[in-house]
């Protein structure tokens, strides 16, 4: 399995721009993609971003389209998410995902789960 530690939240003003760190560790990180979910109070987790280990494709959920990028490092194992244009409804808590499967992590179903990072946003 691969560890990941997520950082980077915080309390930021609506309008603001936050962003998020995924460092990962543990076995070789090669070939995973990675993700992001979150979990607002309440609610179930839902799929953020996604993007593939060659960064070929790149899948966002659409209440974050144009406003969220998620980008990687492969040499330094790490996975970002540029959040900008941030609402309330983007209050939650954001994980970290990574998986072999594209299709899994997708799904929800990744083997590697960070443990959450919160972000607030404030009206």
């Amino acid at each position: 399995q691969v560890q990941l530690v997520e950082s980077g939240g915080g309390l930021v003003q609506a309008g603001g721009s936050l962003r998020l760190s995924c460092a990962a560790s543990g076995r070789t990180f090669s070939g995973y993609a990675m993700g992001w979910f979150r979990q607002a109070p309440g609610k179930d987790r839902e799929f953020v971003a996604a993007i593939r280990w060659s960064r070929s494709n790149i899948y966002y959920a659409d209440s974050v389209k144009g406003r969220f990028t998620i980008s990687r490092n492969n040499a330094k194992n790490t996975v970002y998410l540029q959040m900008n244009s941030l609402t309330s409804e983007d209050t939650a808590v954001y994980y970290c995902a990574a998986d072999p499967s594209m299709e899994a992590l997708l799904a929800a179903n990744a083997g590697s789960w960070g443990q959450g990072t919160q972000v607030t946003v404030s009206s």
